[in-house]
């Protein structure tokens, strides 16, 4: 048909992978997909404050038993609030999937029971009486009230005013000086902070925070530094509002300036007493409360303790509704304690993406950047990274990179959501590839940082996207990306070699090839076809 008697036809090939397929039929599913209780694989896994996540089933029976077990890592989880983890469930529902084994069945309450009452006579023989059920006296119930009151997690109004500076009280005043930022490496694209631009290691700021030599640790005697923390630990659980800060600025400055003491400190006494002055309606108190937990959290150590402690909820409600000082230094805990990638899933589980999204607008650079920098890492993992597509972060990180606003800490979010197949259809529909290719435009006006995550964003959205090509030929990107490879940084100038490549590249592979003749001469077994993946890791096969 057609003017030359010949059809034109268009093939194309795709080649499923069998790497997918368990080599090993009784292979073990991984740790974190069974329930730290009974064991199995989770059937309706829910997420408690700690961040640890259970099988429903498990918990339900804990309580009814009035139990609370103390898991492998010496934690003992809150069972007082469950949200059901339905990204961790997808997850298991996946594997099944992929490693072609049956999806998780629920337990029956009667198998479980048995599992928690053999669990009761491990942990405390004498706890498990003779009768099937369980009592407790009224006596020791009064008790366990009097040692665990109720945590409120709503929060109340707080002061919002100028900042104090007295010896009594901790202004968070500390300056710009306070910011710690590691110089960039080729391999990153943006100089990212270590550590939240609220802490300092500076005695530039130590003259608001001044304490008695008394109060301060000794380094030199460890029995001092018991008696030390002691002494702590009681003016924090002191009723008095005077102790309360007093404690609480001696904490702080010993945890800002001696590293050692920021594991010994991270103690289950010193954490409940932090979770307690965290929800103060006294602004002073909260805000140094908060300050001495990102000084704790700055250890490795303590990051993944602090977030099963059940701290991750009263960050959010602080940076949600404290006073600007307490939202810096919430913002800050939160940065610091996404580091740690045991703890991102959890994180994003307990609510946190959305008021993170929200501080991005706020007025406080500080702020800003350890919002920015917390969104960054949590969205590292791809349960976050379909949250944040759905709460609408593109609109939002777009909208910043237009104003120039923090531009270069919302590309550095951009890019990973560009990783996403949800993230990078919601970017191009929401014509990122001109917003991004008019910033490069723009070359005298952003800074070199910014221009390289703007080519770092371009280069996200160009894998697997038969759309990028049409839209950066309208958005004119070839003319834009040829003047970074010429003139920029080495590290623009690699990832705007490759988009370009792969432009040219899909267009010699859209060129149409004559199959009748290719049929009639045999030279299907002669022409090379790209089967597999995408260029994230390109196989490639001779037919």
């Amino acid at each position: 048909m057609g003017g030359n008697g010949k059809n034109r036809w268009k093939f194309s090939f795709y080649h499923r992978s069998t790497s997918s397929s368990p080599k090993h039929p009784n292979i073990q599913p991984p740790p974190q997909f069974l329930c730290p209780i009974s064991g199995s694989l989770m059937f309706d896994p829910v997420v408690i404050p700690s961040g640890q996540s259970f099988d429903r089933i498990s918990i339900q029976v804990c309580l009814d038993l009035s139990f609370t077990p103390t898991l492998p890592d010496g934690s003992t989880p809150d069972f007082s609030t469950i949200i059901p983890n339905l990204a961790i469930k997808t997850t298991i529902l996946t594997w099944c999937r992929d490693h072609h084994t049956q999806d998780p069945a629920p337990l029956d309450y009667t198998s479980v029971e048995k599992i928690v009452r053999s669990k009761i006579q491990q942990q405390s023989p004498s706890r498990l009486p003779s009768s099937p059920d369980i009592r407790v006296s009224e006596r020791e119930l009064l008790k366990a009230v009097a040692e665990n009151p109720p945590v409120l997690f709503s929060h109340a109004a707080t002061e919002i005013g100028p900042r104090i500076n007295n010896n009594l009280s901790c202004s968070t005043s500390s300056s710009s000086d306070e910011s710690v930022i590691v110089t960039a490496s080729p391999h990153t694209p943006l100089p990212l902070a270590t550590r939240p631009a609220c802490f300092s290691t500076s005695d530039s700021s130590s003259s608001s925070i001044e304490i008695i030599e008394s109060e301060t640790l000794n380094p030199n005697s460890q029995s001092s530094s018991s008696q030390e923390e002691q002494e702590l630990f009681l003016k924090l659980k002191s009723s008095d509002i005077f102790e309360q800060e007093t404690g609480l600025i001696s904490l702080r400055k010993i945890t800002r300036t001696k590293e050692e003491a920021r594991v010994s400190l991270c103690s289950p006494g010193i954490l409940s007493t932090l979770r307690s002055l965290i929800i103060s309606r006294y602004s002073v108190v909260q805000t140094n409360a908060i300050a001495s937990l990102v000084n704790l959290s700055l250890e490795k150590s303590n990051k993944v303790v602090i977030v099963r402690s059940g701290f991750v909820p009263l960050l959010i409600d602080a940076l949600k509704a404290g006073s600007s000082e307490a939202q810096e230094h919430a913002a800050g805990a939160l940065f610091s304690l996404a580091l740690e990638d045991e703890n991102k899933m959890a994180i994003g589980v307990l609510g946190a993406l959305q008021p993170l999204l929200h501080a991005l607008r706020s007025d406080s650079e500080r702020i800003q950047n350890d919002s920015a920098l917390a969104l960054y890492h949590l969205s590292l993992v791809q349960s976050n990274r379909v949250k944040l597509v759905k709460l609408g972060a593109v609109s939002t990180l777009l909208l910043m990179v237009k104003s120039e606003d923090s531009a270069s800490q919302a590309l550095l979010v951009l890019c990973n959501l560009a990783a996403c197949t949800e993230g990078k259809s919601v970017m191009l529909n929401a014509n990122a590839v001109a917003i991004l290719v008019g910033m490069l435009r723009e070359s005298e006006l952003v800074s070199e940082v910014t221009r390289e995550n703007c080519v770092a964003a371009l280069f996200a959205l160009s894998h697997g996207s038969v759309r990028f090509k049409g839209l950066a030929k309208e958005a004119r990107a070839v003319e834009v990306l040829r003047e970074v490879e010429e003139r920029r940084s080495e590290r623009a100038k690699e990832k705007a070699k490759r988009i370009l490549q792969m432009m040219r590249g899909r267009e010699e592979e859209d060129e149409e090839i004559d199959w009748e003749t290719a049929l009639e001469s045999g030279g299907l077994s002669r022409t090379r076809y790209r089967v597999g993946r995408d260029v994230f890791g390109a196989n490639s096969t001779n037919f």
